[in-house]
């Protein structure tokens, strides 16, 4: 029951089982007209099983507008782009309340928000990890949402990431073509190694290496990473999956320690996006320098 639900919605594992034990998961037998059923996380689904979650609403499933400041990139009418810091949520979810972005867009926007993507998310169409920093872009009005969905679905809008990876890739630019799906032995996290994988591609090439950067063997390199398609943590699993994870990443990575300093996050930032603006279609594409913990790493690596 619990694996059936968290693999179809954005939403973990620990959390459904946190649903199912305040009886906020229900099942109703489509087959024996059966209502109310008893639910256990590991219950067998049956085909004929309607599921259905009672959600805990965050402010009456609306979006509190909180006052923050924001690095806005390019705003008008239609879009608005956006640079994300690092540590930020996008919008509320399970343990997130409050303080995201989306929050702060709203008191920006006031009203001016697209009202698809859910009350909690009015006008998104893509995020951005939370310690991932960089450029996203929000739909002002349903039409831009829709534009922007379909250029997303069809993969003609541009992105282009930084990485901080340990080691160095073979060759100077390659591809890494691999499937991406939950992984089967942790649900919070995504893997290659999957039965239920999505086709995930990822065009990488190299900017500098660091060879000297650690006591140990290979040394980091910064990379440019572009994306062809847009899984959940996609670049983060596929450099993992090439033995060159991110600087700092817990998850697929492991501790980082440069010059006796602790990379507090995964050193991954958005720096460009491109899109047609939906309304005049002109190309329109936002950049954003590396933030400033970025940037002091990658000094520290170029004088060691």
């Amino acid at each position: 029951m619990d694996l059936v639900i968290a693999s179809r919605g954005d939403i973990t594992r620990s959390q459904v089982k946190k649903l199912i034990d305040d009886g906020r998961v229900i099942v109703e037998d489509f087959k024996s007209g059966q209502t109310d059923i008893p639910v256990k996380a590991k219950n067998k689904v049956r085909r004929s099983d309607k599921i259905i979650l009672s959600l805990p609403a965050y402010g009456n499933e609306e979006l509190a507008p909180e006052h923050m400041e924001l690095d806005i990139l390019f705003e008008d009418d239609h879009v608005i782009f956006v640079n994300k810091p690092a540590g930020l949520v996008v919008y509320p979810a399970v343990g997130h309340s409050s303080g995201t972005l989306m929050n702060a867009l709203r008191y920006h926007c006031n009203k001016c928000l697209a009202s698809i993507g859910g009350p909690l998310r009015p006008g998104v169409i893509h995020r951005l990890d939370k310690d991932t920093s960089g450029v996203m872009v929000v739909a002002k009005t349903d039409k831009a949402y829709y534009h922007l969905q379909k250029q997303f679905k069809e993969r003609t809008i541009s992105r282009r990431y930084l990485a901080l990876i340990y080691g160095k890739m073979k060759g100077d630019s390659g591809v890494i073509d691999a499937v991406i799906g939950r992984s089967e032995s942790d649900r919070k996290k995504m893997s290659t190694r999957t039965r239920r994988g999505k086709e995930a591609v990822t065009f990488w090439k190299t900017l500098e290496i660091f060879s000297s950067a650690f006591t140990g063997p290979g040394g980091a390199s910064l990379i440019e990473a572009k994306l062809k398609t847009g899984r959940t943590h996609q670049i983060r699993v596929h450099l993992s999956s090439a033995g060159h994870p991110v600087l700092g990443d817990r998850v697929y990575g492991r501790k980082t320690t440069i010059g006796g300093e602790n990379v507090p996050r995964q050193m991954l930032h958005a720096e460009s996006l491109g899109i047609v603006h939906p309304y005049s279609g002109d190309w329109l594409e936002q950049a954003a320098p590396p933030p400033q913990d970025m940037a002091n790493l990658l000094e520290t690596l170029r004088k060691m």
